[in-house]
């Protein structure tokens, strides 16, 4: 008997996931027949921006390879698009002539990127982002264009301009609204996710809106000009403006279409042998452009595709759990409020995270997170559920398994979930699916679950969900995915081997590291010119070349930039003490330049908020105290307790030691920030069981603990060694330190680092080792002795000043300035 044929339009992730679930319920019904525009296998779009910035490779992304078609007879048809659908006789034409007959039809053509109707959108150079063909385009003009401009600031736009960023292009995103991602978050958390992409070098035109795109004499674009008729010079534009839903091919068909291809509850369009599926669709008014609606509507039209007949799609709630340049986003349902809505707000700006919950009527009806997403799977199912907050409202804020006063989000909270709860709302994949694969099909790693259910394999913000499951259901059977990458997409070495070889061959430079290494990029990228800065400064002291333009914009600075473009100044306090001279020196600065705030930090310091940049070296001169280096990956701070010499309860002189680390260890560089606490007793009133070294005073001496982490996710520091004096706690602690700077990869917290090697390593280095402690430490003397403080040096002026404002002065008609002058001064 002659199968009925099946032919998909659209071979990208809702056709495809379509046909999967299909394949599932009945694999040998269909003769298949796919059709794709692009000449690619099926690939996961929501990864084109680690393509872009480098970070994966396109064969790293393809979810459905060549041989995956071939095994379940699939007749595929690439890089040939539809351009008629024959409704009469039931066929579908391709561009070239190719036609496939079909007795089911599946559309799935997607969206297309809005390209603005503005003077110059035609000019070569501008593009929009919507595929892998404008992620290549993208690629190749980072490699001979410097000037980007992206044209909205949506999750599209940002990831084109970190991507392009990430390549070494100066990059400005222009956005119509008030604020990035604001159909995902509230003005709060878009605000901090500005200012953490402006600290990765972006720009940012808000409230911006673009009239024409300016073009030179060989038709490229040269410049974007804006409605309030300033201009920025760009060699590139992308326009990611928005996407609408691509119907051209059923509307000229006859198929009914208003806002895309108006599907039923059933995934069929007015024609009962159409169906379609993805962003291409509208259904009830509404037309997705996220993955798990995508998915969910896959899952109904298999459902219906197969003659079962029983699957309804209601619509989706909608929810978005994205990780923009690896900072987690959560948002769900109404998190704006508004009239009649109760508002729950925790906001740490300075720790990067920010939790928004709407409770209307004793339900949570809407949910905003940044930084800290973890329990967004939790606050989404509440949401769906409609469950009453009740009792619960004080805790709420905390997460799912809040614990004391502290609030802290449990370790493993795939041990507390039901099998029905979900853990990849991407793909609709619950616990008890991942539970049953690891243990029917013998899964060890979470690539192995990936393949097998799909879970992790879109946005991949479930990994460390998934990486749990499997801990939990093999315990030391667990094979973690290595994580051994390329730098950047600038090299195919990873970081060691990249230390490695400057350590070996003495490199010396940029130039030398690229030239050796073989580097595509011939000069670097914005993601490898800092770890290659500091594997060169850390391996070679002295004799390394400290490329300030490798450096993040604090580190060029030396302060801390806002939200609003001013900076925070943090003058060194060495174990937090303090006296009436500093602090008068302080107040006279806060006053003369009208500092907006002074805050006490954490780390026992005292915080100038608001410093204009042509400002900075005026005000360290004034201050007349060093840099309390809280901008840079650096020594941070020591902070102590009293100790001995007041506390009735201290043991040892705990001020005193903070002191002496903090001087040893100043303007030391590392592969991380670096805090440091000295406890003068068992009790840690300076909290060193959460910092990277912690020295807690007893009777008998003093315990060193390391890797500890006060962060989002809070990492208790782990005993390293005890010993009985100052000069012991000095050697060990600085042995650890220098064992780290030599031998972690660039951005490690030394807890990542102490997971990489294990802590059996590092005692038998720092520990049993006697002969490599000293030499470790006298390394790291070595290394720091003679080091300037980064605000003296700027202020003796044997550096220019990162910032100098323009002097204007009145113009002068060209013409008339004689031409000795014009050279003159042009060239100095």
């Amino acid at each position: 008997m002659k199968k009925p044929r099946l032919v998909v339009v659209g071979n990208g992730m809702a056709g495809i996931r379509t046909l999967e679930e299909l394949l599932k319920l009945v694999p040998e019904m269909y003769d298949i027949t796919v059709f794709g525009a692009e000449p690619h296998p099926n690939y996961n779009r929501i990864l084109l921006s680690p393509v872009l910035a480098g970070e994966q490779d396109f064969d790293d992304i393809v979810l459905n390879p060549l041989a995956w078609y071939a095994e379940h007879g699939i007749r595929l048809h690439l890089g040939k698009e539809v351009v008629r659908i024959d409704r009469a006789n039931r066929r579908v034409i391709g561009a070239d002539g190719t036609e496939a007959g079909y007795d089911r039809l599946l559309l799935a053509t997607g969206s297309l990127p809005i390209i603005l109707p503005i003077p110059g959108k035609d000019l070569k150079g501008v593009i929009g982002y919507r595929d892998m063909h404008d992620t290549r385009t993208m690629i190749e003009a980072a490699r001979v264009k410097k000037r980007a401009v992206v044209i909205g600031g949506g999750l599209l736009g940002l990831e084109a301009a970190n991507g392009l960023n990430a390549r070494g292009m100066d990059v400005t995103v222009v956005h119509l609204a008030g604020w990035l991602l604001e159909r995902q978050l509230d003005q709060t958390a878009g605000q901090l996710l500005q200012a953490a992409l402006a600290e990765r070098g972006l720009k940012f035109r808000l409230d911006t809106s673009t009239t024409e795109l300016i073009g030179n004499e060989h038709g490229e674009v040269s410049a974007v000009r804006f409605s309030d008729g300033e201009e920025e010079a760009a060699d590139l534009v992308v326009m990611a403006a928005g996407i609408r839903p691509n119907t051209q091919l059923a509307q000229a068909s006859g198929i009914h279409c208003m806002r895309g291809i108006v599907v039923s509850d059933t995934l069929q369009t007015f024609d009962p042998r159409v169906y379609a599926v993805g962003e291409c669709a509208s259904h009830r008014g509404v037309a997705y452009g996220l993955v798990a609606p995508l998915f969910e509507q896959a899952r109904i039209c298999a459902n219906h595709l197969a003659t079962y007949g029983i699957g309804i799609y209601r619509g989706s709630v909608p929810s978005t759990k994205l990780k923009v340049t690896g900072i987690d986003l959560f948002s769900a349902g109404d998190f704006m409020g508004g009239e009649g809505s109760e508002e729950i707000v925790l906001s740490d700006a300075a720790g990067g995270v920010y939790k928004k919950l709407v409770i209307r009527d004793d339900k949570l009806v809407g949910a905003c997170l940044y930084g800290d997403t973890g329990d967004g799977g939790w606050y989404f199912k509440l949401l769906k559920d409609g469950s009453p907050v009740g009792e619960r409202r004080d805790l709420l804020m905390f997460g799912e398994k809040a614990l004391g006063d502290a609030g802290t989000a449990g370790n493993d909270r795939a041990m507390s979930m039901g099998d029905a709860d979900e853990v990849c709302g991407c793909n609709g994949v619950c616990k008890g699916t991942i539970v049953k694969a690891i243990n029917e099909q013998g899964l060890f790693t979470v690539d192995d679950v990936r393949k097998h259910t799909k879970a992790s394999a879109s946005c991949g913000s479930c990994s460390g969900l998934v990486e749990q499951i499997l801990m939990n259901c093999l315990g030391s059977n667990f094979q973690e995915t290595p994580k051994t990458k390329a730098v950047c997409g600038c090299t195919d070495h990873s970081h060691g081997e990249v230390r490695k070889a400057i350590r070996e061959h003495k490199l010396l430079t940029h130039r030398a590291a690229y030239d050796f290494l073989e580097w595509r990029s011939p000069n670097g990228c914005a993601t490898c010119r800092p770890a290659i800065n500091y594997y060169l400064i850390s391996t070679w002291p002295r004799e390394a070349v400290d490329d300030p333009q490798s450096r993040f914009i604090n580190e060029r600075a030396h302060a801390n930039i806002q939200k609003d473009g001013t900076f925070s100044v943090v003058p060194q306090m060495k174990g937090g003490v303090t006296n009436a001279a500093e602090l008068r020196r302080i107040a006279d600065v806060a006053e003369k330049y009208a500092v907006p705030m002074v805050k006490v930090t954490g780390g026992q310091r005292i915080d100038l908020l608001g410093i204009r940049k042509e400002d900075l070296v005026d005000v360290w001169r004034d201050l007349g105290m060093k840099s309390g280096h809280a901008y840079g990956k650096s020594i941070r701070t020591v902070k102590t307790c009293v100790g001995s010499e007041f506390c009735r309860f201290g043991t040892q002189d705990s001020t005193r030691m903070g002191i002496e680390l903090e001087t040893m260890l100043a303007n030391m560089w590392s592969p991380h920030k670096v805090k440091l606490a000295v406890s003068g007793c068992p009790r840690n009133c300076a909290e060193s069981g959460i910092k990277d070294v912690g020295i807690i005073a007893v009777d008998s001496g003093w315990e060193i603990h390391i890797g500890g982490n006060g962060g989002i996710k809070t990492e208790v520091a782990r005993f390293l060694v005890k010993v009985a004096s100052a000069e012991e706690v000095r050697e060990y602690t600085g042995a650890f330190l220098q064992l780290y700077r030599e031998e972690a990869y660039y951005l490690d917290r030394t807890v990542h680092y102490i997971a990489r090697v294990g802590m059996d390593y590092i005692r038998a280095k720092v520990v049993d080792d006697a002969a490599s402690r000293r030499a470790l430490f006298e390394r790291l003397l070595y290394a720091l002795e003679g080091l300037p403080d980064p605000w003296a040096e700027r202020i003796a002026g044997e550096k220019p000043r990162e910032y100098q404002p323009l002097r204007m002065e009145r113009r002068i008609p060209i013409e008339s300035v004689p031409a000795a002058r014009v050279t003159a001064e042009t060239e100095g």
